[in-house]
Protein backbone atom coordinates (compact mmCIF):
# COMPACT_ATOMS: atom_id res chain seq x y z
CA UNK A 1 0.00 0.00 0.00
CA UNK A 2 1.14 3.33 -1.44
CA UNK A 3 1.54 5.90 2.02
CA UNK A 4 1.27 9.47 1.90
CA UNK A 5 0.94 10.21 5.24
CA UNK A 6 2.54 8.39 8.46
CA UNK A 7 2.77 8.90 12.18
CA UNK A 8 4.78 6.77 14.40
CA UNK A 9 5.19 6.74 18.23
CA UNK A 10 3.49 10.37 18.22
CA UNK A 11 3.29 12.54 21.30
CA UNK A 12 1.64 16.13 22.01
CA UNK A 13 1.85 17.98 25.23
CA UNK A 14 1.43 21.63 26.27
CA UNK A 15 4.13 23.22 29.00
CA UNK A 16 2.16 24.03 32.26
CA UNK A 17 3.39 25.74 35.81
CA UNK A 18 5.93 23.10 37.14
CA UNK A 19 6.11 20.90 34.51
CA UNK A 20 4.66 19.18 31.43
CA UNK A 21 0.86 18.61 30.82
CA UNK A 22 0.79 15.61 28.12
CA UNK A 23 -1.99 15.37 25.94
CA UNK A 24 -1.16 12.21 23.56
CA UNK A 25 1.22 9.27 23.65
CA UNK A 26 1.96 6.96 21.11
CA UNK A 27 0.04 7.32 17.96
CA UNK A 28 0.67 5.92 14.92
CA UNK A 29 -1.41 6.01 11.49
CA UNK A 30 -0.83 5.50 7.87
CA UNK A 31 -3.35 7.23 5.13
CA UNK A 32 -3.35 5.84 1.28
CA UNK A 33 -4.35 8.22 -1.25
CA UNK A 34 -7.88 8.59 -1.44
CA UNK A 35 -7.90 6.93 1.91
CA UNK A 36 -11.11 8.81 4.83
CA UNK A 37 -9.57 7.97 8.21
CA UNK A 38 -12.03 9.71 10.87
CA UNK A 39 -10.73 10.34 14.15
CA UNK A 40 -13.31 9.91 17.03
CA UNK A 41 -13.11 11.26 20.70
CA UNK A 42 -14.74 13.08 23.34
CA UNK A 43 -14.27 16.96 23.79
CA UNK A 44 -10.78 17.68 25.03
CA UNK A 45 -9.47 14.40 24.07
CA UNK A 46 -6.66 16.15 21.81
CA UNK A 47 -8.32 15.17 18.34
CA UNK A 48 -7.35 19.02 17.45
CA UNK A 49 -3.53 18.76 18.75
CA UNK A 50 -3.12 15.21 16.67
CA UNK A 51 -4.20 16.92 13.88
CA UNK A 52 -2.14 20.08 14.02
CA UNK A 53 1.51 17.94 14.76
CA UNK A 54 0.03 16.32 11.58
CA UNK A 55 0.11 19.02 9.70
CA UNK A 56 3.12 20.57 10.93
CA UNK A 57 1.56 22.88 12.77
CA UNK A 58 2.76 21.75 15.76
CA UNK A 59 5.63 19.70 17.37
CA UNK A 60 5.54 16.63 18.65
CA UNK A 61 6.86 16.04 21.57
CA UNK A 62 8.07 12.58 20.39
CA UNK A 63 7.70 10.78 17.07
CA UNK A 64 7.79 11.62 13.80
CA UNK A 65 5.41 12.44 10.82
CA UNK A 66 6.39 11.91 7.35
CA UNK A 67 4.82 13.03 3.92
CA UNK A 68 5.98 10.72 1.44
CA UNK A 69 8.47 9.01 3.73
CA UNK A 70 10.24 12.00 4.66
CA UNK A 71 9.78 14.05 7.70
CA UNK A 72 7.83 16.48 7.93
CA UNK A 73 8.59 19.54 10.37
CA UNK A 74 6.73 22.43 9.37
CA UNK A 75 3.50 23.37 7.31
CA UNK A 76 3.67 22.05 3.59
CA UNK A 77 2.73 22.89 0.57
CA UNK A 78 1.19 19.49 -0.06
CA UNK A 79 -0.55 19.30 2.91
CA UNK A 80 -3.86 21.40 3.26
CA UNK A 81 -5.97 22.20 6.27
CA UNK A 82 -9.82 23.36 6.59
CA UNK A 83 -11.27 23.97 10.11
CA UNK A 84 -15.13 24.66 11.26
CA UNK A 85 -13.99 28.36 10.94
CA UNK A 86 -14.01 28.59 7.11
CA UNK A 87 -11.84 31.48 7.83
CA UNK A 88 -12.73 33.52 4.47
CA UNK A 89 -11.53 36.96 4.59
CA UNK A 90 -14.54 39.29 4.45
CA UNK A 91 -12.76 41.79 1.87
CA UNK A 92 -12.10 39.52 -0.53
CA UNK A 93 -14.60 37.78 -2.88
CA UNK A 94 -15.00 34.23 -3.38
CA UNK A 95 -12.89 33.79 -6.08
CA UNK A 96 -10.17 35.77 -4.56
CA UNK A 97 -10.36 33.87 -1.24
CA UNK A 98 -10.06 30.54 -3.35
CA UNK A 99 -7.28 32.18 -5.11
CA UNK A 100 -5.64 33.75 -1.78
CA UNK A 101 -5.18 29.39 -0.83
CA UNK A 102 -1.95 29.67 -3.70
CA UNK A 103 -0.29 32.64 -1.79
CA UNK A 104 0.41 30.76 1.68
CA UNK A 105 4.20 30.62 2.74
CA UNK A 106 5.96 27.94 1.38
CA UNK A 107 3.39 27.25 -1.53
CA UNK A 108 5.16 27.18 -5.13
CA UNK A 109 4.65 30.41 -7.35
CA UNK A 110 2.65 29.09 -10.31
CA UNK A 111 2.24 31.12 -13.42
CA UNK A 112 -0.50 33.71 -13.96
CA UNK A 113 -2.85 31.83 -15.89
CA UNK A 114 -2.01 28.55 -14.03
CA UNK A 115 -2.95 29.84 -11.21
CA UNK A 116 -6.14 31.30 -12.64
CA UNK A 117 -7.26 27.84 -14.05
CA UNK A 118 -6.25 26.15 -10.96
CA UNK A 119 -9.18 28.44 -8.82
CA UNK A 120 -12.05 28.25 -11.72
CA UNK A 121 -11.92 24.66 -11.68
CA UNK A 122 -12.00 24.18 -7.28
CA UNK A 123 -15.00 26.51 -7.98
CA UNK A 124 -16.41 24.90 -10.13
CA UNK A 125 -15.55 21.42 -8.49
CA UNK A 126 -17.40 22.55 -5.34
CA UNK A 127 -20.56 24.23 -7.49
CA UNK A 128 -20.09 27.88 -7.25
CA UNK A 129 -19.40 29.11 -10.03
CA UNK A 130 -22.43 31.47 -10.39
CA UNK A 131 -21.21 33.11 -7.03
CA UNK A 132 -17.57 33.89 -7.14
CA UNK A 133 -17.97 37.63 -7.37
CA UNK A 134 -19.95 37.45 -4.06
CA UNK A 135 -18.19 38.59 -0.37
CA UNK A 136 -18.15 36.39 2.99
CA UNK A 137 -21.36 38.22 3.99
CA UNK A 138 -23.33 36.90 1.12
CA UNK A 139 -22.56 33.65 1.89
CA UNK A 140 -24.33 30.70 3.44
CA UNK A 141 -22.80 28.85 6.05
CA UNK A 142 -22.64 25.76 3.36
CA UNK A 143 -21.61 28.11 0.37
CA UNK A 144 -18.51 29.46 2.97
CA UNK A 145 -17.45 25.95 3.82
CA UNK A 146 -17.74 25.22 -0.21
CA UNK A 147 -15.44 27.99 -0.48
CA UNK A 148 -12.71 26.80 2.15
CA UNK A 149 -12.83 23.45 0.61
CA UNK A 150 -12.34 25.05 -2.34
CA UNK A 151 -9.25 27.26 -1.31
CA UNK A 152 -7.79 23.44 -0.24
CA UNK A 153 -8.63 22.32 -3.44
CA UNK A 154 -6.78 24.68 -5.54
CA UNK A 155 -3.54 24.02 -3.85
CA UNK A 156 -3.89 20.19 -5.28
CA UNK A 157 -2.52 18.81 -1.81
CA UNK A 158 -1.84 15.09 -1.79
CA UNK A 159 -3.20 15.10 2.34
CA UNK A 160 -6.45 17.05 3.80
CA UNK A 161 -6.82 17.86 7.09
CA UNK A 162 -10.52 18.86 8.27
CA UNK A 163 -10.98 20.07 11.45
CA UNK A 164 -14.66 19.17 12.08
CA UNK A 165 -15.55 21.20 9.08
CA UNK A 166 -18.98 20.31 8.94
CA UNK A 167 -20.03 20.28 12.50
CA UNK A 168 -21.79 23.76 12.38
CA UNK A 169 -23.88 23.38 9.39
CA UNK A 170 -27.79 22.08 9.39
CA UNK A 171 -27.93 18.25 8.59
CA UNK A 172 -29.23 18.56 5.19
CA UNK A 173 -26.26 20.80 4.15
CA UNK A 174 -23.56 18.31 6.38
CA UNK A 175 -24.93 15.36 4.48
CA UNK A 176 -24.09 17.37 0.92
CA UNK A 177 -20.67 18.36 2.01
CA UNK A 178 -20.22 14.82 3.39
CA UNK A 179 -20.45 13.55 -0.29
CA UNK A 180 -18.75 16.85 -1.78
CA UNK A 181 -15.90 15.89 0.32
CA UNK A 182 -15.88 12.03 -1.06
CA UNK A 183 -16.56 13.08 -5.13
CA UNK A 184 -13.61 15.47 -4.52
CA UNK A 185 -11.35 13.24 -3.25
CA UNK A 186 -11.90 10.21 -5.55
CA UNK A 187 -11.29 12.82 -8.26
CA UNK A 188 -8.49 14.32 -6.71
CA UNK A 189 -6.53 11.41 -5.01
CA UNK A 190 -5.78 13.37 -1.84
CA UNK A 191 -5.45 11.74 1.37
CA UNK A 192 -8.21 12.76 4.61
CA UNK A 193 -7.73 12.86 7.99
CA UNK A 194 -11.05 14.02 9.20
CA UNK A 195 -11.19 15.37 12.94
CA UNK A 196 -14.87 14.43 14.15
CA UNK A 197 -17.15 14.23 17.19
CA UNK A 198 -20.29 12.64 15.22
CA UNK A 199 -20.08 8.97 15.11
CA UNK A 200 -22.70 8.80 11.98
CA UNK A 201 -20.30 11.36 10.45
CA UNK A 202 -17.46 9.18 10.75
CA UNK A 203 -19.52 5.90 9.42
CA UNK A 204 -20.86 7.76 6.32
CA UNK A 205 -17.68 9.07 4.77
CA UNK A 206 -14.55 6.98 6.86
CA UNK A 207 -12.45 3.51 5.29
CA UNK A 208 -10.85 3.49 8.56
CA UNK A 209 -12.10 5.15 12.16
CA UNK A 210 -9.77 5.53 14.82
CA UNK A 211 -11.50 6.54 18.23
CA UNK A 212 -9.20 8.30 20.99
CA UNK A 213 -9.53 8.09 24.86
CA UNK A 214 -8.03 7.83 28.12
CA UNK A 215 -5.48 10.61 29.24
CA UNK A 216 -3.25 10.90 27.72
CA UNK A 217 -5.05 10.08 24.80
CA UNK A 218 -4.08 6.89 22.99
CA UNK A 219 -6.10 4.84 20.09
CA UNK A 220 -8.31 3.10 22.06
CA UNK A 221 -10.37 1.02 19.17
CA UNK A 222 -10.14 0.92 15.16
CA UNK A 223 -12.48 -0.05 12.84
CA UNK A 224 -12.38 -0.32 8.82
CA UNK A 225 -15.95 -0.45 6.91
CA UNK A 226 -15.83 -1.63 3.26
CA UNK A 227 -19.55 -0.94 2.64
CA UNK A 228 -19.76 0.64 -0.81
CA UNK A 229 -20.55 4.80 -1.26
CA UNK A 230 -23.14 6.23 -0.53
CA UNK A 231 -23.73 4.35 2.64
CA UNK A 232 -26.99 6.25 3.64
CA UNK A 233 -28.72 3.31 3.19
CA UNK A 234 -26.63 0.71 4.81
CA UNK A 235 -28.61 1.06 8.64
CA UNK A 236 -28.75 -2.00 9.73
CA UNK A 237 -24.65 -2.79 8.82
CA UNK A 238 -24.09 1.03 10.41
CA UNK A 239 -25.74 0.91 13.19
CA UNK A 240 -24.56 -2.20 14.52
CA UNK A 241 -20.88 -0.67 14.21
CA UNK A 242 -21.87 2.65 15.93
CA UNK A 243 -22.98 0.60 19.00
CA UNK A 244 -19.93 -1.09 19.32
CA UNK A 245 -17.73 2.15 18.89
CA UNK A 246 -19.87 4.15 21.75
CA UNK A 247 -19.70 0.68 24.14
CA UNK A 248 -15.83 1.14 23.55
CA UNK A 249 -15.63 4.63 24.25
CA UNK A 250 -18.15 4.58 27.18
CA UNK A 251 -15.99 2.07 28.42
CA UNK A 252 -13.00 4.36 28.27
CA UNK A 253 -14.88 7.11 30.15
CA UNK A 254 -15.53 5.39 33.09
CA UNK A 255 -13.35 6.46 36.14
CA UNK A 256 -10.38 4.65 36.63
CA UNK A 257 -11.06 2.58 33.44
CA UNK A 258 -8.98 -0.52 32.95
CA UNK A 259 -6.55 -0.07 29.69
CA UNK A 260 -8.45 -2.66 27.07
CA UNK A 261 -6.20 -3.41 23.98
CA UNK A 262 -7.15 -1.78 20.37
CA UNK A 263 -10.86 -3.28 19.49
CA UNK A 264 -10.88 -3.93 15.75
CA UNK A 265 -14.55 -4.31 13.65
CA UNK A 266 -15.05 -5.49 10.06
CA UNK A 267 -17.97 -4.46 7.87
CA UNK A 268 -17.78 -6.67 4.66
CA UNK A 269 -18.49 -4.61 1.38
CA UNK A 270 -21.85 -6.77 1.16
CA UNK A 271 -24.33 -6.96 3.76
CA UNK A 272 -27.32 -9.56 3.76
CA UNK A 273 -29.16 -7.18 5.67
CA UNK A 274 -28.86 -4.12 2.62
CA UNK A 275 -30.98 -4.71 -0.65
CA UNK A 276 -29.32 -5.28 -3.79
Amino acid sequence: MTVVLSARGLAVGYPQAGGWRPVLEDFALDVAPTEVVSLLGPSGVGKSSVLRALAGLQPAAQGEVRLLGEPLLRPHPQVAVAFQDPCLLPWLTLRDNVAFGLDFRRQPRLPAQQARQRVQDAIAAVGLAAAQERYPAELSGGMAQRTALARCLARQPKVLLLDEPFGALDEVTRGDMQQLLLQLVARQGSAVVLITHDIDEALLVSDRVLLLGDHPARIIGEWRIELAQPRTDAIEALGALRIEILRTLRRASRPNPPLPAAESAHVPARSPSLAP
